[in-house]
């Protein structure tokens, strides 16, 4: 996708384009998220198969656009920038998010049809608890891969009022 870039600024903003679309679609996953959860709170035998794949849905594109886009241009980045501390450091944090993978794997998996959600529903207030968890683990993980991989090589904001500036 940002193979064609010409300028450092065009394939690392491009980068950052990237990141910025996949935190979007980060917060829009938490929002199917707390759909499942209020829907679960208030029955969870009653939860829709509708809202499960919405949330299902949304989980498995947010994780697979991490895998495939955003960890390898990640990864890229920090090899143009010769980083190899970068790279030793994200070996560690992409390692680190494979459980959280595992886990919504399994959730996908556990209600992947409307037979597996009615023999399963009993167990969504226990699931939505452990991914809680999870994604809040790896969204932690997720944010000092960024850190440390693109931010670390991206030029500091030009700010235009800062609390030092005198008025």
């Amino acid at each position: 996708m940002l193979e064609n870039c010409k300028t450092a600024q065009e394939r690392w903003g491009g980068v950052h384009q990237l990141i910025d679309r996949w935190l979007e679609n980060r917060r829009d996953m938490l929002v199917a998220f707390m759909d499942i959860q209020e829907a679960c709170d208030a029955d969870p035998e009653a939860v829709s198969k509708a809202c499960i794949d919405r949330f299902s849905e949304s989980l498995m594109d947010y994780i697979s656009e991490g895998h495939f886009e955003i960890y390898p241009q990640l990864r890229e980045e920090a090899v143009a920038f010769n980083d190899h501390e970068a790279l030793a450091v994200a070996d560690k944090l992409l390692e680190r998010l494979e459980p959280s993978t595992q886990m919504a794997l399994e959730f996908e998996n556990d209600y992947s049809t409307p037979v597996r959600c009615q023999h399963y529903a009993s167990r969504l207030p226990a699931w939505l608890e452990r991914l809680r968890k999870g994604l809040t683990e790896r969204f932690a993980l997720e944010d000092q891969l960024i850190a440390r991989l693109h931010a670390a090589h991206s030029p500091p904001p030009t700010a235009e009022f800062s609390p030092s500036t005198t008025l």
